[in-house]
């Protein structure tokens, strides 16, 4: 019961330091424990490779158009800039696959945002998550990582 308290406690002081960040969006449930629940929901460059081998995920790119066009891109990625994700997950689903010429997820689909260094996923997983995308995570490595990794593994082979 304390551990619940205590951890309740912090849960809702790292809540109160990132809804700023989220632009006044609040977590769909109006709790901070299970907003708090979701904080950890970091893919390491292993499991993304896993996620994407099994087709079991939408990977959404949230850098810039001109950064994925300049360094590239995940394979099988999906680019929704950061400034588009909380609108382009409230789409219809004829407006989500003109525009972005994929099939919109649903709630219940596994989503992971990925970005150059992990810092605007984060971001974009918390509005998804608040907008009731349970399933939200993110790359914390970014594309820095993947490609760092993907360059290792084809001097090995």
């Amino acid at each position: 019961m304390l551990a619940r308290l205590v951890l309740g406690t912090s849960c809702r002081a790292v809540l109160g330091s990132i809804e700023p960040a989220l632009g006044g969006l609040k977590s769909r449930w109006g709790s901070s424990q299970h907003f708090c629940s979701t904080l950890s929901k970091d893919v390491t460059y292993r499991e993304l490779k896993n996620l994407l081998n099994s087709k079991d995920i939408m990977l959404i790119d949230v850098r810039n158009t001109w950064e994925i066009l300049e360094h590239g891109k995940i394979p099988g990625s999906v680019n929704i800039p950061l400034d588009e994700v909380g609108e382009a997950l409230q789409m219809n689903p004829r407006e989500f696959k003109e525009k972005y010429h994929e099939e919109k997820p649903s709630k219940s689909d596994r989503l992971v945002f990925s970005c150059l260094a992990g810092v605007r996923s984060k971001k974009a997983m918390d509005t998804a998550i608040s907008l009731g995308f349970n399933s939200a995570q993110h790359y914390v490595g970014g594309w820095k990582e993947w490609v760092t990794y993907e360059i290792s593994e084809k001097k090995q082979s």
